[in-house]
C-alpha cells in the first residue's frame, strides 16, 4: 500500500491495539442529559461515524492551521478549509492564540489526500474518508490531521467532522481535540440523504436558501429538494416561456436563472445536489397565470390541460432551460394529489377523452408517462411521488425512481418491482407536522419490510420534507432543526453503530449537543424535546438541557 497516509493509518491502528474498522462500545453508552461535566464515555458527533475509535489524550489546536493538499482541481476542499477554520474551529481566538500564549501546539496542519480529480457531483459519488487526529509525542509518528478520501466530497465530510472535535476551551482560550487519537472511517448508508424545502407557499430569499444549504452540510445531508413551483405561485424565471413567473406572488419574489445557478453552485462547494420539481398535472395552477391556455377553463385551473399540445411544449420548455441550471441527473416531476374531476366537466377535454378512448385515469396516466418521457429526453431520471406508483406503477418508466410519502409499506412494493424508491414517511420525515418528536423520526427506518439485499439497494435513501404553507423565513430553520438531524444519523450512520430505538439518553444527549453546536454555528435551531417543534423553551435554562 503506497499511499502515506493509508500507511499511516495502519501504523496508528496497531501501535494503539485498537480494532482497526470497529465501533468503540462508548459511543452507545446510556449517559445523563449533558451537563457542565462532560462525561467522556459520549462521542460529541452527529451523525456518528459508522467505524471509531478513540484515546484519552487532549491536544490543542495551532490557530495558525493550514492545509496540505495532494491532487489536482481542490479548489472546493480550499476554500471549505479556509471557511471552517475562520467561520466555525477559531471563531474565538484570534491568529495569535487569545489569552495564554502557547509556544507549542499539538497539531498545526491538516493533511488531505483526494485520490481523484474529478469533481462531478452525482447520485452515489463516494463520500467516504478516513480521518486521523494523534500528537507528536515521540510515540506516533504523526502530530497533525490526516483526511483521505476518494473524492473531494468525502474530503468535505471529513472536514466536518473534524470541525465537530474541535472545541474551544474558556480556561486556556485555546482550541482542543478531547479523547485522541482519532481514528475513524466513514462512509454514508445511503447515497440520498435529502431534504425538500418548498418556495411556493412562501418565498425564501437566496441567503435564506444558501443558509439552510450550509445547515445541511453540518448533518451530511446531500440533496436539497427544490420545490420551487406549486399552484400557489411561480417565483422561477423560464426564458423560453417568460410569462409563467406572472405566477409569482409579487414581482419582487421571484428567482432569475443567474439565482437557481448560484444556489447550485453554492450547493455543490458543500457536497449538495440540487433536485428541482415541477409538480404534474396537478399542483399546477400558478402556470396559467401568464398563459391561460394551460387551464382547462377559467373555472377549471388545474390539473394541466391533458388535450392540448401546447401543456407539452411549456413542459418541454421548462425542462430544456432548467437542464441548464440543475446538473444532477434526478428531477422531480410530482405527479401527487391530481383530482381529475373537471376535466370530465370541461366540454374540449372530456371531447377529446371521448376521441382518445380514454378514462380521466388514464389520461392522468398519458400525463405522467409524456412527461416522464420529455424529461428523460433531456437526460433526466424521473422522481414521482408514490400515487403515480399507486394508480400505474406497472406502466411507469423503468428508470422511474419512486417517492413514497403517504406511509409504509409503499418501498417494499416498488422494490420488489425492480423501480428504485427514496422514504419520506409523512408520519415521521414531513417537518411540518409539528407534534412529531425526534425520537419517532430518528427511528424511522427507510429499509422497513425490505430484507432482500438486492431490492434494499433499491432504496436510494430518504428525505425530510419542509413544507412552508405555515414556514417563512421568520421560522424555517427552527421547524427544520433539530429534527432533520435525527433522519440525517439514520441516514448516514449503519445500523450497527446507531441501532434503531437508540433513543437512549446518550443519543438524545448527543442530538441536545448537536443541537447547540448548530445555535452557535448560527442555526437558529429549536429545542431538542418539545411537545411541538419550533415551540419556544418553556423557562431558563441551559442550552443542552431544555
Amino acid at each position: 500500500m503506497s499511499n502515506p497516509i493509508s500507511l499511516i493509518f495502519i501504523i496508528i491502528s496497531i501501535y494503539f491495539s485498537l480494532p482497526l474498522f470497529t465501533t468503540n462500545s462508548r459511543t452507545i453508552k446510556t449517559n445523563k442529559v449533558l451537563s457542565s461535566s462532560d462525561d467522556s464515555s459520549i462521542t460529541y458527533l452527529w451523525p456518528l461515524p459508522s467505524h471509531l475509535t478513540s484515546g484519552n489524550q487532549t491536544l490543542t489546536v495551532d490557530p495558525n492551521l493550514s492545509i496540505s493538499l495532494s491532487g489536482n482541481n481542490n479548489a472546493i476542499v480550499t476554500e471549505a478549509f479556509e471557511r471552517y477554520k475562520k467561520k466555525i474551529i477559531f471563531k474565538h481566538t484570534s491568529s495569535s492564540g487569545g489569552g495564554t500564549r502557547k509556544l507549542s501546539y499539538d497539531v498545526g496542519k491538516v493533511n488531505v489526500v483526494v485520490n481523484s480529480d474529478n469533481d462531478e457531483l452525482q447520485l452515489g459519488v463516494d463520500e467516504s474518508y478516513t480521518l486521523l487526529v494523534a500528537k507528536n509525542n515521540g510515540l506516533s509518528i504523526v502530530g497533525e490531521v490526516n483526511i483521505e478520501a476518494n473524492t473531494i466530497y468525502g474530503a468535505l465530510r471529513g472536514l466536518e467532522t473534524f470541525s465537530q472535535l474541535c472545541t474551544f476551551d474558556y480556561g486556556t482560550k485555546t482550541v482542543q481535540i478531547y479523547k485522541a487519537p482519532w481514528v475513524i472511517k466513514d462512509k454514508p448508508r445511503f447515497p440520498f440523504r435529502g431534504l425538500l424545502l418548498d418556495t411556493s407557499r412562501h418565498y425564501y430569499p437566496i441567503d435564506i436558501i444558501k443558509q439552510i444549504i450550509e445547515s445541511m452540510s453540518y448533518a451530511k445531508l446531500n440533496v436539497l429538494h427544490w420545490h420551487i413551483i406549486d399552484e400557489e405561485s411561480f417565483p422561477l424565471e423560464v426564458p423560453a416561456y417568460p410569462k409563467l413567473w406572472k405566477g409569482a406572488y409579487t414581482k419582487w419574489e421571484r428567482y432569475t436563472v443567474e439565482d437557481a445557478a448560484d444556489i447550485v453552485d453554492f450547493a455543490k462547494k458543500r457536497g449538495i445536489n440540487v433536485m428541482a420539481e415541477i409538480d404534474v398535472p396537478g399542483h399546477a395552477e400558478s402556470w396559467g397565470t401568464g398563459y391561460p391556455d394551460l387551464w382547462p377553463s377559467s373555472s377549471c385551473k388545474e390539473p394541466l390541460d391533458v388535450s392540448k399540445n401546447f401543456t407539452f411544449e411549456v413542459l418541454s420548455g421548462i425542462l430544456e432551460d432548467m437542464r441548464e441550471i440543475f446538473p444532477f441527473e434526478l428531477f422531480h416531476l410530482g405527479g401527487d394529489e391530481v383530482n381529475t374531476d373537471c376535466w370530465k366537466s370541461t366540454a374540449h377535454v372530456k371531447q377529446w377523452l371521448q376521441e382518445m378512448n380514454m378514462t380521466t385515469k388514464d389520461a392522468y396516466q398519458y400525463f405522467v408517462l409524456r412527461a416522464q418521457e420529455i424529461a428523460i429526453s433531456k437526460n433526466w431520471t424521473p422522481v414521482n411521488w408514490e400515487e403515480t406508483f399507486n394508480a400505474f406503477g406497472e406502466k411507469l418508466n423503468p428508470k422511474t425512481v419512486v417517492h413514497n410519502w403517504l406511509g409504509a409499506g409503499v418501498c417494499p412494493k416498488v422494490v420488489a418491482q425492480g423501480l428504485k424508491c427514496i422514504y419520506s414517511n409523512q408520519g415521521f420525515w414531513y417537518l411540518d407536522h409539528l407534534d412529531v418528536p425526534w425520537d419517532q423520526v430518528y427511528d424511522a427506518e427507510p429499509l422497513e419490510r425490505i430484507t432482500d439485499a438486492s431490492e434494499q439497494k433499491l432504496v436510494l435513501g430518504g428525505e425530510v420534507c419542509m413544507w412552508s404553507e405555515t414556514a417563512d423565513p421568520s421560522n424555517v430553520q427552527q421547524t427544520i432543526w433539530p429534527r432533520a438531524a435525527a433522519a440525517a444519523e439514520r441516514l448516514w450512520t449503519s445500523k450497527e453503530a446507531a441501532p434503531i430505538s437508540n433513543t437512549s439518553e446518550a443519543a438524545l444527549t448527543r442530538l441536545q449537543y448537536f443541537r447547540c453546536l448548530l445555535t452557535r454555528r448560527g442555526v437558529q435551531a429549536s429545542p431538542v424535546t418539545n411537545f411541538y417543534a419550533r415551540s419556544p423553551p418553556t423557562g431558563p435554562g441551559s442550552c443542552y438541557d431544555q
